[in-house]
């Protein structure tokens, strides 16, 4: 019967011209998880995409699937892109997710663990241990672990206990010795986070992994003295964290205390998946599933050879004896545009040239060292920046409140809606606060999502605005492993519509026209439509047309419906999406001419362009907005434009790269499903991820993409 439904929902699903979000990032996944299988790759860094999987998919129970039951369980109606309502589409989409999670467990039993010896380490129980060595792990549980244990009972006389998101728990049926089955008892043992995740063993020749779960069950009879313990179950749960959060008349006084209040639910959100290893109680999963409203598809069984949250494998890729087994990335090289990188002062080669970097293969440091210098120089008088994410101990943060103890304007808008950042923002805009800087905490219902610095500096009564506008984050962690673009710069027509942008988002400004910027949630989906019918009325002229964009994700129908229009009229569309595309590509009659690829490998692309051809008049724009709904109607986001020859032809080589890559690529079906693009018989290998480190300038101007 269920295959007859899910047959049914197929051809639904089939039958729509837009790829479920949802689904589409489940093809995402995948794609992560194929990197975890590929020969070339050491067993170290299969293991971080395997963690890398797990990871991504709790952010995905806990915000999308959470999103879904937010529908579910207040009876409120949607229906998804695949054609299905919410009923119907939760059942497709646990059926994609068990699936997945299935292929998960499969590759790291067949594939990863018989291989792990021959790497120098292993994954053990205590009973396979030498006995010296189970006698250490008997004083570790005893010493360092026991103490930290808290068995909680639920019975008749307490309260049912608050089960943590993404916690291993040990699930305990017991029943008093004489007693009746019908008076056993459920007890919960969780692990505590702040227990490492293996117990580790240094052999000579090798690394002995005990997970602290097998520490744990060898000794758990000394929690539960003097009763007969019936089952030990291993699961975790993952909980709905998903919030809007709801506009307050009085912002300034409520608005933290609403985010940290939402923070607080999250704890104690909806149950929307339990993943469970085999061989459980059924009478504890039946009291668990009539506790949190839960259903069999939200079941995830793990084997008792396999292991429950695959995240915890980064304690054995960061091991440090291991560091040299793990291929080490080149160090970053100077930008095109500045090859003399640090040779001059950065604020008197900004007033000479622009300058474009590509982030990780240029350094973030050029934009460091200006806020760092801008915060000491007594000329600068002014600091206003945008912050969305921050590395844990930011050298950003540092310098604005140098800035501030040095007399000059800091104007910050933190972000505090940023995902799982939110309480790192508010801890770093409360410094900031207190050291006098002007510290705005979002906006209204939209979250600032905009990259941009604003620095005025006053030199012999001329006075300058330094600008930087990026796709990235102001973070010195991340600007190491995401593929970003910055662009620094003093050109007067950016700086004002920069200027005019920091009025809107710290004042009450509606400027009529920015001229260089293009910004949401005003504009930038009627503009991005304009330019592609622009395309669309060249080609039906005759006239030489094209569009080359490149995002994360693309969902925003309207966006994708005047590309059908843009492909039914001739244009040729290059999509270089790395996650979640709604568009169906190659579909006869619809968009047979649009080709979409994704890019997936050392480097985490985040990358935004947006080329259009216009009939040679090209129009080339970067900066941090992907083509959702979210970044057009619920963020502020900018789009920047680049005009200089050199710089542009920069943005346009790394579209050409990307695309000419078949060693990290996959190509979309019309199906929504991917296929790797590999290198054809008189092909070489070409990695985006390597050859952006090696690029040229005269490579650069070469480059041609119609």
């Amino acid at each position: 019967m269920r295959i007859a439904t899910t047959d049914r929902f197929d051809s639904i699903i089939e039958s729509s011209d837009l790829v479920s979000r949802d689904l589409s990032w489940i093809k995402f996944n995948e794609r992560v998880l194929d990197q975890s299988k590929k020969e070339r790759r050491s067993i170290f860094e299969k293991l971080k995409f395997l963690a890398i999987t797990a990871s991504n998919l709790d952010e995905f129970f806990m915000i999308r699937v959470g999103s879904l039951y937010n529908y579910l369980d207040y009876e409120k109606e949607r229906v998804d892109y695949s054609g299905l309502r919410e009923e119907p589409f939760k059942m497709k989409l646990m059926l994609e997710c068990q699936q997945f999670h299935k292929r998960q467990q499969e590759h790291f039993l067949k594939n990863l663990l018989p291989k792990m010896s021959e790497s120098g380490f292993i994954l053990s129980n205590v009973r396979n241990l030498e006995p010296e060595e189970q006698e250490y792990i008997k004083t570790y549980f005893n010493k360092a672990v026991y103490p930290m244990l808290t068995p909680m009972v639920f019975d008749g006389y307490r309260t049912f206990p608050i089960l943590m998101n993404k916690l291993l728990i040990f699930g305990v049926v017991t029943l008093a010795p004489g007693d009746k089955k019908e008076n056993r008892k459920l007890s919960f043992v969780q692990i505590p986070a702040n227990i490492p995740r293996f117990f580790e063993i240094e052999r000579e020749d090798m690394v002995v992994y005990v997970p602290i779960e097998e520490v744990i069950r060898e000794n758990i009879v000394s929690l539960f003295r003097n009763v007969n313990i019936e089952s030990i179950n291993l699961f975790r749960i993952t909980r709905n964290g998903d919030f809007t959060l709801e506009e307050s008349e009085d912002m300034d006084a409520n608005f933290l205390e609403e985010v940290k209040r939402k923070l607080n639910e999250r704890k104690t959100g909806r149950v929307v998946r339990i993943e469970i290893e085999e061989g459980y109680s059924k009478w504890m999963i039946s009291l668990l599933k009539d506790r949190w409203n839960i259903k069999d598809d939200s079941i995830f069984k793990v084997e008792r050879a396999s292991m429950l949250d695959f995240t915890g494998l980064w304690q054995v890729v960061g091991n440090r004896r291991f560091k040299d087994k793990i291929p080490q990335m080149p160090a970053p090289v100077p930008p095109i545009s500045y090859p003399q990188d640090g040779a001059d002062e950065i604020f008197q080669v900004l007033k000479n040239r622009d300058i474009l970097l590509h982030h990780p293969y240029n350094n973030i440091d050029p934009i460091l060292d200006l806020i760092e210098k801008a915060a000491d120089d007594p000329s600068v008088m002014a600091i206003k920046m945008t912050i969305y994410r921050l590395a844990k101990d930011s050298r950003i943060t540092k310098a604005l409140l140098r800035a501030a103890e040095n007399g000059k304007h800091v104007s910050v808008l933190f972000e505090v809606k940023a995902r799982f950042d939110e309480e790192n923002n508010i801890r770093e805009a409360k410094k900031l606060q207190k050291a006098g800087c002007f510290v705005i905490y979002g906006i209204s219902n939209l979250k600032t999502h905009t990259k941009l610095l604003l620095i005025v500096k006053k030199d012999d009564n001329v006075v300058t605005r330094f600008v930087h506008l990026g796709s990235g984050n102001y973070n010195e962690d991340t600007a190491r492993l995401y593929t970003d673009i910055g662009l620094l710069t003093t050109n007067e027509v950016l700086a004002n519509d920069v200027s005019e942008f920091f009025n809107v988002i710290t004042g009450h400004s509606m400027p009529t026209v920015y001229q260089n910027l293009i910004t949401a949630p005003r504009d930038m989906r009627n503009q991005l439509i304009e330019f592609i019918e622009q395309e669309a009325e060249n080609a039906r002229n005759g006239l030489p047309s094209g569009i080359f964009i490149k995002v994360n994700s693309l969902e925003d129908s309207e966006i994708i419906y005047a590309l059908y229009r843009a492909s039914q009229s001739g244009v040729p569309i290059k999509l270089i999406i790395r996650g979640i595309c709604c568009l169906r590509p190659g579909r006869r009659g619809l968009s047979e001419n649009i080709e979409v690829i994704s890019i997936v490998g050392d480097f985490l692309e985040h990358s935004r362009i947006y080329h259009f051809h216009n009939n040679g008049h090209t129009r080339t724009y970067a900066g941090s907005a992907d083509m959702m709904v979210r970044s057009f109607d619920k963020r502020l986001e900018s789009l920047f434009r680049i005009e200089d020859p050199v710089l542009e032809k920069q943005l346009m080589n790394i579209l050409a790269y990307n695309l000419k890559d078949n060693v990290n690529a996959y190509t979309m079906l019309e199906d929504g499903k991917y296929v790797p693009k590999l290198p054809q018989a008189d092909e070489e290998e070409f990695n985006v991820h390597k050859e952006f480190f090696h690029v040229t300038l005269e490579e650069v101007m070469k480059v041609k993409l119609i």
